[in-house]
């Protein structure tokens, strides 16, 4: 079902499961442009624009209008609405027949303090827009500060101004279906063992109340912000336990914060693709080697394919830099910068050098090489240029053959390879011939 083909001529239909206003316009602005963009932005409220006059629910549409509406091609409202998805401003049915149906329920921003104290997009956003202009942006939205000490509270009560009297029995029943506003909160993929985290723990330390729901899904989302394994989390959260097994969330928060930035030379995580969008990976349609090799590359992050070509080895702060730039600067998708990646390493005896990545990511930006497969295409062809190049200067061939490890550590393995027979991955990169 997630990899149906949206298409111009596909309807659809808008929806309000909340209440709007000139506030909502404004954090939208101010707080969720910086990390989604303006084109997601754009969309939500053109979506916004084609609701009824009441603001309940639109007419039927079809996307080649919106296309023209926004004067944008339809691949980027797909990369719009999947952005607004996934920070929880919309929510997409679909009912598949010859012609599509989607309905588009609109949600609202988080409030000011929320998005401001929440601990993926307040980290995001300072990260984004930098510490002066995130300090801007908290004062815009502080509440002015007064002194009421010398004054006496002199408000009146309800029952002081209103009496009951007799009443009709038939008290009326409360209705679901009225408006009101309403979030809608961001999934999360959760690796977390939350098993193996409380076993690791002195059990004297904690309680049945330790782990409550808020604390796991807190967690959760520091976890993927700051990119924590199990025992990472398992030693912050040993700083974090307070007296009577409480953890305290602004020490938990302050310390995944911390650990981040003692790793990372002080810098802060930025929001990067997880895997190639879905509608530009390939269909594996057979077992061959180059399937199951552009297969890898369109389901494996760029962090754990490093991590995968260094023996399991973290990435250092220099070549998580590096993905960043590739993912944010060059704009380059993450099936895309695997295949670079695998690239750079082949031709450059396993070494990721900054100047070279940089150029071949220059020139794939300006072919705008979206897809696995014309990377991959682009690297044999730059391959064997590069082998006759060596052969007529008569140069000594400076590839070095390395024994390359399986593409996929268990983890991977476990969590995206969905073919039965994977064979040693180290075998399908050795053939850019």
């Amino acid at each position: 079902m997630h990899n149906i083909t949206l298409l111009p001529a596909d309807k659809y239909i808008v929806v309000n499961k909340t209440i709007l206003s000139d506030e909502s316009r404004k954090i939208l602005s101010i707080l969720y442009q910086p990390i989604i963009g303006s084109l997601s932005v754009n969309l939500y409220f053109t979506l916004w624009s084609q609701l009824d006059n009441l603001s309940i629910m639109s007419g039927e549409h079809f996307h080649h209008n919106l296309m023209s509406a926004m004067q944008i091609s339809l691949d980027e409202v797909y990369k719009a609405r999947k952005k607004l998805e996934a920070v929880g401003l919309l929510k997409t049915y679909i009912k598949v027949d010859s012609i599509n149906s989607y309905i588009y329920e609109l949600y609202s921003p988080l409030s000011a303090n929320s998005f401001l104290t929440h601990p993926i997009l307040s980290v995001i956003l300072y990260n984004t827009v930098e510490k002066k202009e995130y300090n801007r942006i908290v004062e815009y939205f502080k509440l002015p500060s007064y002194n009421t000490n010398d004054y006496k509270d002199i408000s009146t009560s309800f029952s002081d101004v209103f009496i009951t009297s007799s009443y009709d029995k038939n008290v009326p029943t409360l209705e679901k279906d009225i408006k009101r506003r309403k979030t809608n909160s961001l999934k999360i993929d959760n690796n977390i063992d939350f098993d193996l985290i409380i076993s690791s723990l002195p059990q004297s330390s904690i309680n049945d109340r330790t782990f409550n729901d808020d604390i796991k899904d807190l967690i959760t989302k520091l976890a993927f912000v700051y990119n924590l394994d199990n025992l990472e989390v398992i030693d912050i959260i040993r700083s974090s336990i307070e007296e009577k097994g409480i953890i305290d969330k602004m020490k938990l928060r302050k310390n995944a914060r911390n650990y981040y930035q003692f790793e990372h030379n002080g810098e802060l995580p930025s929001l990067i693709d997880k895997v190639q969008p879905k509608q530009l990976k390939s269909e594996v349609s057979d077992n061959s080697s180059e399937s199951k090799m552009i297969y890898t590359f369109d389901n494996t992050k760029p962090y754990d394919f490093l991590k995968s070509k260094q023996n399991g080895a973290k990435p250092t702060s220099r070549d998580l830099k590096l993905l960043e730039a590739l993912a944010v600067d060059y704009k380059l998708n993450p099936g895309v910068i695997n295949v670079l990646i695998d690239y750079v390493l082949k031709v450059n005896n396993n070494k990721l050098t900054i100047g070279f990545v940089e150029t071949i990511a220059g020139e794939w930006k300006r072919r705008k090489i979206e897809k696995v497969e014309d990377a991959v295409r682009i690297a044999k062809q730059e391959y064997k240029n590069h082998l006759e190049y060596n052969k007529k200067s008569n140069k000594k061939k400076d590839i070095k053959e390395v024994d390359t490890p399986d593409w996929f550590d268990k983890s991977i393995e476990k969590n995206e390879a969905s073919i039965s027979d994977i064979e040693k991955m180290n075998e399908l990169l050795n053939e850019f011939k």
